[in-house]
């Protein structure tokens, strides 16, 4: 899939804050709002799998309530990742991946490495929204703490994963 061409940012930095200007183009490019949109679909998919594991499945199996929605919300949140998972290697980081799309999402050492740092790039989102939520509600609202602390774990994400789980591998051309 094609790189859009990447528009300035719509302010002026000061001067003294004129380095950013790169990382700030990256952070508004179009990769972003496909990994913005893979991630609403995935807080969809966890919040479906948590509601019929919670109230449909697990009450047939397990009598106790806390058991119930730990294991609810572990299962809502490993679908949600692999969900995740699928979508970015299929579309939002799909240029950088091999050019044979089957590849993408092949069942093979490749593919169980990327997942594997990708699951690691959620759990520092995580960790990274848990304690700035906490931080912040000193300082405001704990809702919009939450708000807040959610965004800038998405750019977390966003960053650990373009620069490491999908990262770019330079071309080496052939002999």
């Amino acid at each position: 899939m094609p790189e859009f061409k990447q528009t300035p940012l719509p302010f002026r930095l000061p001067a003294r804050w004129a380095w950013a200007e790169p990382w700030l183009l990256g952070i508004f490019r179009w990769r972003y709002i496909r990994f913005a949109t893979v991630g609403a679909s995935g807080t969809a998919v966890n919040i479906l799998v948590l509601y019929v594991m919670q109230e449909w499945l697990l009450p047939l199996v397990l009598v106790d309530p806390a058991l119930r929605l730990s294991v609810a919300l572990g299962c809502a949140i490993a679908v949600a990742t692999v969900n995740n998972f699928a979508w970015n290697s299929l579309w939002t980081w799909a240029d950088r991946l091999t050019d044979q799309p089957d590849a993408r999402l092949a069942v093979d050492a490749a593919t169980a490495k990327r997942f594997l740092k990708y699951a690691l790039s959620c759990w520092l989102g995580i960790v990274i929204q848990y304690g700035l939520t906490l931080f912040l509600t000193a300082y405001m609202y704990y809702l919009l703490a939450n708000v807040v602390s959610i965004l800038m774990a998405s750019v977390s994400n966003y960053l650990t994963n373009d620069w490491w789980t999908f990262r770019h591998k330079p071309v080496v051309p052939r002999e």
